[in-house]
């Protein structure tokens, strides 16, 4: 059922949002990608996803080619292999294995059916993650030397609630990207993209023990679900409230716009109780949940063909690794927001 979710409800928002579209060029940027077809790419991506009841580890490998695309465009396609979750290989389906994630820095491609690629969701969300948010830094002829910066207030929440599992989800945030240095010698430029809790999150609070933040900003996530796993009357409906924030940072080449190494931060502080009925006001002990990792990323020089080596940590309430592939709504849905950003700039 939430795999349904991930493939439907946010793919319609996307469609919804630039399905008429009409975007300008944008203006030569200092990170303009200059793509070379048969160009080949190779990124070994590492996650962590801290949960409630443990530490998920995983590790992917994409191996890519330039190509052009049927209208003619420029494209990275990338086929992943080699996933290996808390040490142990996991076997992929045919359809993950056949299955080619299209990406591209000149124009935002949409975001892929994940249905049958399930536990390769974590690896071609993050990878997204990357993209959208230096294809939103390229759009941005203002990101000239180190320092440049820009701030986009979205004013709006975003939904990923179907009606069914999920009855409320919504976050709000807000982008602030920076050109953050320059390095003439190496032909290295670093990019920050911060996705910020906005000065008024718009997103809904369902019950009055929800509004008091739970970090240090006013809470910015909500998502209120059904239980359905629920043994008794008390634990019908899970709620919960908190903040999300995201740093990503890039390294891309000057000399053609390629990404050289990446990492994602993905703290969230969450409150959340077991709750009899939608009023959330018959609700059990508040449980916190906090995330605070570090991440890193480092470029592998070993090998003959460019290889990328990024490694990410996020978090994400659940313990188990195919639970944790499943629950990824807010990276999804921030993609489709950041798609339809990426329409108005």
């Amino acid at each position: 059922m939430f795999k349904k979710h991930l493939s439907v409800s946010v793919l319609l928002i996307v469609a919804a949002v630039c399905s008429s579209a009409q975007t300008a060029a944008p203006a030569p940027s200092l990170l303009t990608r200059h793509y070379q077809e048969g160009e080949k790419l190779t990124y070994h991506m590492k996650g962590s996803n801290r949960g409630r009841t443990g530490t998920t580890v995983y590790e992917a490998d994409a191996i890519g080619v330039v190509k052009k695309n049927a209208a003619g465009k420029f494209v990275e396609e990338y086929a992943w292999s080699n996933l290996v979750a808390n040490g142990a290989p996991v076997a992929l389906s045919p359809a993950a294995t056949a299955f080619r994630q299209q990406l591209s820095l000149d124009e935002f491609l949409g975001i892929p059916d994940l249905s049958q690629v399930i536990p390769l969701i974590g690896p071609i969300t993050d990878t997204l993650t990357f993209y959208v948010d230096l294809l939103l830094a390229t759009r941005q002829a203002s990101l000239a030397k180190p320092g440049d910066h820009f701030v986009f207030k979205s004013g709006t929440a975003n939904s990923w609630a179907d009606g069914n599992y999920v009855i409320t989800g919504e976050d709000s945030i807000d982008f602030d990207i920076t050109l953050a240095a320059v390095d003439p010698t190496a032909h290295v430029a670093t990019v920050v993209v911060r996705h910020v809790v906005p000065a008024e999150p718009h997103i809904k609070i369902s019950a009055d023990w929800m509004r008091p933040p739970v970090a240090d900003t006013s809470n910015n996530w909500t998502e209120v679900h059904r239980n359905f796993a629920s043994q008794s009357d008390a634990d019908k409906y899970v709620a919960a409230v908190g903040k999300e924030t995201f740093d990503v940072e890039l390294k891309v080449s000057l000399v053609d716009g390629k990404i050289i190494s990446g990492k994602i931060d993905n703290p969230v502080e969450v409150l959340e109780r077991n709750c009899a009925d939608l009023t959330l006001t018959v609700c059990g002990a508040q449980s916190a949940i906090r995330s605070c990792g570090r991440s890193r990323s480092t470029e592998d020089e070993m090998i003959a063909d460019f290889r990328l080596q990024i490694e990410t940590r996020d978090f994400i309430e659940a313990g188990d690794f195919q639970s944790a592939i499943y629950n990824r709504k807010s990276e999804i849905l921030y993609l489709a927001f950041a798609n339809s950003l990426w329409c108005r700039l």
